[in-house]
Order: structure tokens, then sequence, then C-alpha cells
């Protein structure tokens, strides 16, 4: 019980740094960011998701079916679709979605859309309990030293300096990697398994 509290506290203050930080990613990006409600091709593919961001994702989808039981049952419905798709070419184990390794996750997966997607309204079902990529993804972010990452949907027109002026490091006092040591090991999925079935623990 006490680790499900830690757990719980640690992500909160994720979720709170994270949310400041790319607020003023967005603050300095002013009309270059093209992110917008109904804006989905960040929302296609699989990608790999730490056993935080499962818990979270798993909290949502039940608070989701205590609210709105059809919308979650769609939700579970498209996560069994996707994960009936993808199990084949599963770079780990299939049964339980434990990814092995996320780079050989297969490219004819590339354009299905994540089963949080609402496909009549292009929202996510499960915004507020989404994974740490979903909330970085758009602004430019820093990765390392030398790197920018952004959507190349957003600064158009932009200077590489002028990126950079925007950038923002996501996690600089290193919170998600102090709430994942509270966890403890787990191997990463994504998120179709996690809406299907808990990840078996290493």
């Amino acid at each position: 019980m006490q680790s499900l509290i830690q757990i719980e506290v640690a992500d909160r203050r994720l979720l709170e740094s994270i949310g400041e930080i790319m607020a003023e990613a967005a603050r300095r990006s002013g009309t270059w960011l093209a992110c917008r409600p109904g804006c989905t091709p960040c929302c296609m593919g699989p990608f790999g998701i730490t056993e935080l961001d499962a818990i979270r994702l798993r909290a949502g989808l039940a608070a989701l079916g205590a609210a709105e039981p059809t919308r979650a049952a769609a939700v579970r419905q498209r996560a069994a679709a996707y994960v009936a798709a993808i199990a084949p070419l599963f770079p780990g184990d299939p049964a339980s979605g434990a990814l092995r390794d996320e780079e050989a996750l297969p490219s004819s997966m590339e354009d299905v859309p994540c089963p949080a997607l609402d496909p009549d309204t292009g929202l996510c079902d499960l915004y507020d309990s989404r994974p740490i990529t979903c909330r970085t993804f758009g602004p430019a972010t820093r990765i390392g030293e030398n790197t920018l990452g952004a959507c190349e949907l957003c600064y158009e027109g932009a200077t590489d300096e002028q990126m950079a002026a925007c950038s923002v490091e996501t996690d600089p006092q290193g919170l998600e990697a102090e709430a994942l040591a509270v966890l403890g090991p787990h191997p990463m999925t994504i998120v179709a398994y996690t809406l299907v079935s808990p990840v078996v623990k290493k």
C-alpha cells in the first residue's frame, strides 16, 4: 500500500512538472505550434511506454468505465483489435505485451491509430491519463546536448536558432526516473496491450 501511495505521489509530481514545462514550451513557440485538438498524426503507430504510463492508463480506463461505460468498451474493443493485428509481429512477448525491442516495432502499424483515439472526434478518450511521450511530443524539446526533437508539422518557417530558443528539457529533475525506481523493474509495453491486460513483471 505504501509503495502504491509513493508511486501516485511521484507520478503526480512528474505530471505537474511536465505540465508546467510544456506550457512554457507552448508559450515560447506561439503560433509556430501547430498542435490542436483533433490533430492526430502523432496518435498513429505503436511506441514503447513504461509501467508508470501503463498504471496511469489502466486507472484512466477504469475511471472512464465508471463514468461512461460505452466509451470505455469502445476503447477496449479498439485495443483488442490492435493487439490482434500487432501480435504476430510484436518484438517481445505477444501474450503479456512485454516489449523487448522498441526499435523493432513493426512499420506496418505506423498508420494505425492508437486505441485511445476516438475515430469520430479525433480526441483522446484517455487524455488525462496519457503517457509521458504524448505529453511531451509536439513542441521543441532537447534530446541530449545537441539534438532537438519536434513535430514535423510545427515550426514551419522557423530557423534552427528560433526552434532552439523555444526548446525545453522535459524532465530536468529526473522525476520520471525517481518514480520508476519506486515502482521497480518492469518491461516496457505499448498502449494497446496495457488496455487489454496487465504486463507481467520481470
